[in-house]
């Protein structure tokens, strides 16, 4: 192995400290020498670049993370640009991103940098929300390494971690990562990044030693998210007094104020201004627009077959009205259709994916995380509704099964269904993303399953009712029932949504103005509408009038409740403000993003934004456009499948230790 006498050109200041560290434990009380208090880790060694060299670093097994000066940090961007010539990265994607705060008034302006990578942290929740696990934490130096030839594309562990680290590149269509640049560090030498730093800001080593000339080692900086929700493995000095006030430059409306009590802690507060009240449905579109979809059409097939199943099953005024039309031909009828809507869902889910052919990566984390039990209970019950129709629908079929077996196929089925709509919300518990880290998620979405499921069940069947000349009103009533429920738990959660906002502010309360400002007519047009929409399912489980009337005002309550449904999932999606630092000048700054593309500056590549960014069936990788071409050799196979092998087993090491 190379160590400071075998690489005389290089000076000593970029080299790692060899010395053995007497730390043992981090601020956060978990040990700092990973190979012996998690030896599991160690199950699988890392390999770099395919040779399985060991370093002679002592300190090789310890937990090793990022040290920042802010005084020192002059904003130089040396630290992104060695980290973009080191990965080869494209000029839209950064590994490394420098941001800023600003405070004071002219002429005593300070402004507060701080240059951010991944942190590597201690619990890494991108390694657990990973699908595919594309993630492994390795006991050697305690790096967190992501395989871009496993991800698929989801970009989930980009909305779980805090600190914006992993970048889902939209031309590839796969997420890439800070590697913690171990090749140099098996070889003795600190990251590139921090051998580029000008002015001696950046640093690297065991996490908790203090570099020479550090007198801090704090966990947070003003601005910076949460340390809890991860225990990011980076700790920072500043010492300079700073103003009591810092303001975003990056557009996101947050100002940081000093705590009157504790002058160290700073209070992220949303900065108002006076803007004005709109519509802004020409902004309701976003990459999400396949999520939309997919939620609203698997909620509404699992509410729907709840209606058929289960709600016809308890002896409530009209079950029986509606168990005996479900009975039918009609009812089969709907049940085929239940089953191709919830198909469609299930490939709007993959055209989502930057590598739709590998949606079956999906299924790979069922032990930690959410969206691999989301796919599976939604496959499940697809496959269950699938069974269900057909025994229901062909008696000839049914004939060579128990007479139980279509019962206990329909229950397991509905169990499946709530647990996949349960699963989607958790999705969405978020730590990073306030917005969406409320009861108010879940309640939206088994509201959306109740609205949607009854309503379209009632007009199918009222329908059919009408025409073979039956009073339809029993059975309207018992739906309508369910409807009310859903729109009133709606109500509620929204109500005490706009409360947590408020009260948690920071990201959380700029969602919250925004709703009000940009989406403000939106917004007040949607409490309209589901006021309507309450007093109208309120009506008809009151007084059913005779003819077909009320088939005519359900007809009208469930175009209405499409297009609230759709308007508030579009909502949803396009809130969401995450939990992060300040970005840089260009890279992850939607405001500049956004203006880029509309005056064209986009179209020039060191602008550093893709000019119309693929919204599905995005370019594969290089290699797979290489295999395309039969450009890849039996060595670079062989590479990618131990790279996938070792990616397995180091995550199924880390996951005992997590567990």
């Amino acid at each position: 192995m190379n160590d400071r006498l075998a690489q005389p050109l290089q000076p000593t200041y970029l080299f790692l400290d060899k010395l053995k560290s007497s730390v043992e434990r981090s601020q956060f009380g978990t040990p700092v020498d990973l190979d012996k208090a998690y030896p599991a880790l160690v199950a699988e060694p890392l390999t770099v670049n395919g040779r399985p060299s060991r370093s002679s670093n002592p300190n090789r097994y310890k937990q090793h993370g990022f040290h920042f000066n802010a005084d020192n940090c002059i904003a130089c961007h040396a630290c992104e640009s060695a980290c973009s010539e080191k990965n080869n990265l494209p000029p839209h994607l950064a590994f490394r991103k420098v941001g800023y705060i600003e405070g004071g008034s002219y002429p005593d302006v300070v402004r507060l940098n701080i240059s951010m990578a991944c942190n590597h942290c201690e619990d890494p929740v991108c390694l657990k929300a990973c699908p595919t696990r594309a993630y492994t934490k390795y006991a050697e130096y305690g790096a967190v390494l992501q395989d871009p030839d496993i991800c698929f594309g989801c970009g989930y562990c980009t909305w779980v971690c805090p600190y914006n680290a992993p970048q889902l590149d939209p031309v590839k269509g796969q997420v890439e990562k800070c590697n913690m640049c171990v090749d140099r560090l098996e070889q003795g030498l600190k990251p590139a990044c921090v051998a580029a730093c000008l002015g001696n800001a950046l640093d690297f080593g065991v996490i908790e030693n203090l570099p020479n000339e550090h007198k801090q080692a704090k966990l947070a900086l003003p601005g910076f998210p949460d340390p809890a929700i991860s225990r990011p493995n980076i700790r920072f000095q500043q010492t300079r007094a700073l103003p009591a006030d810092f303001t975003r430059p990056d557009g996101v409306p947050i100002h940081y104020q000093r705590d009157a009590q504790d002058q160290a802690q700073f209070h992220a507060k949303t900065r108002h201004t006076a803007a004005r009240r709109s519509w802004g449905l020409n902004k309701l579109s976003s990459r999400e627009n396949p999520l939309v979809v997919f939620t609203l059409l698997s909620q509404g097939v699992t509410g729907a077959f709840m209606c058929l199943f289960a709600l016809a099953a308890l002896p409530l005024p009209g079950a029986a009205a509606l168990q005996r039309v479900s009975q039918t031909w009609v009812g089969s009828g709907l049940l085929f259709g239940l089953l191709g809507l919830l198909g469609l869902a299930l490939l709007l889910s993959a055209t989502h994916l930057g590598k739709t052919r590998y949606f079956y990566r999906g299924f790979y984390n069922l032990r930690h995380s959410w969206l691999s039990r989301e796919a599976a209970a939604l496959a499940g019950f697809f496959g269950l509704l699938g069974g269900y129709t057909l025994l229901g629908s062909f008696p000839a079929l049914a004939a060579f099964f128990p007479a139980a077996a279509l019962n206990i196929l329909g229950a397991i089925a509905a169990v499946l269904g709530v647990t996949a709509i349960y699963c989607m919300a958790r999705i969405y518990r978020i730590k990073a993303r306030p917005f969406w880290n409320h009861w108010h998620t879940n309640a939206a979405f088994f509201a959306s399953l109740m609205i949607l499921g009854s309503l379209s069940v009632g007009l199918v069947l009222g329908v059919s009712e009408q025409l073979a000349s039956r009073d339809a009103g029993a059975l309207l009533k018992l739906l309508s029932a369910c409807a009310l429920t859903g729109f009133v738990l709606q109500g509620a959660a929204l109500a005490a949504h706009q409360r947590f906002l408020l009260r948690r502010g920071a990201e959380a309360d700029v969602s919250r103005v925004q709703l009000l400002t940009t989406y403000g007519n939106t917004y007040l047009a949607r409490w309209v509408n589901l006021a309507l929409l309450t007093l109208g399912t309120l009506s008809l489980l009151v007084w059913m009038p005779p003819g077909p009337w009320p088939l005519v005002a359900w007809a009208l309550l469930f175009a209405l409740a499409l297009l609230h449904e759709i308007v508030g999932r579009a909502l949803f999606y396009v809130l969401v403000t995450p939990t992060t630092m300040p970005g840089a000048f260009f890279w992850n700054n939607k405001y500049f993003e956004q203006h880029a593309r509309q005056t064209g500056l986009a179209a020039l590549p060191q602008v550093g934004v893709v000019a119309h960014e693929p919204r599905s069936g995005t370019p594969r990788n290089h290699m797979t456009r290489r295999a395309k071409q039969g450009d890849i050799s039996g060595g670079d196979r062989r590479m990618a499948a131990g790279r996938r092998q070792q990616a397995i087993t180091g995550y199924r090491a880390f996951a005992e230790v997590a567990t």
